[in-house]
């Protein structure tokens, strides 16, 4: 017995031109939908919020095609880390690459971290300049204003 869905009708009409775009936006990511309803306002303004309408209510705004898109560009890289772990059938190249790679992952995972204490130190120093101009600042200023204050004093005592 088969099942009834291959039985279904298939229908092999023609895309429109409307899906034709569509489905060239879709490939091309969210940035070209985006810059199809830039465009759209530019040129006419109604075709413009038309997009937009359509980028908000079949959510494309928020599929997060791209990233959809990123995962299958870099799916073919898993399936290559995917095959460095497999034996090669030679014991010694095994446990040489096996060693390599482990160093070489301790080593990002150093690196990452190290990236991450000069952020952490960059932020420190920023922040300490910005506190030692906002000091540097408040002390001229306080000056500055004592010096006013005396001299506008003695302006008054002079007319007096």
């Amino acid at each position: 017995m088969t099942p009834a869905a291959s039985y279904a009708p298939t229908r092999s009409a023609p895309m429109g031109w409307l899906r034709r775009a569509e489905a060239w936006l879709d490939d091309k990511g969210k940035g070209a939908w985006i810059a199809a309803m830039v465009l759209g306002f530019i040129f006419a303004w109604p075709l413009g919020l038309a997009l937009l309408f359509y980028m908000i209510w079949s959510k494309r705004m928020f599929n997060g095609s791209c990233s959809h898109r990123r995962n299958r560009r870099h799916g073919a890289h898993r399936a290559d880390i995917r095959a460095t772990r497999r034996s090669s059938g030679n014991s010694a190249f095994d446990a040489y690459k096996e060693e390599t790679l482990r160093r070489l992952e301790d080593e990002q995972e150093e690196f990452e971290s190290f990236l991450q204490r000069l952020r952490e130190a960059k932020d420190k120093a920023e922040f300490d300049q910005f506190m030692d101009d906002r000091a540097r600042h408040a002390s001229d200023d306080d000056s500055g204003d004592h010096l006013g204050n005396d001299s506008a004093e003695e302006d008054r005592r002079a007319n007096a």
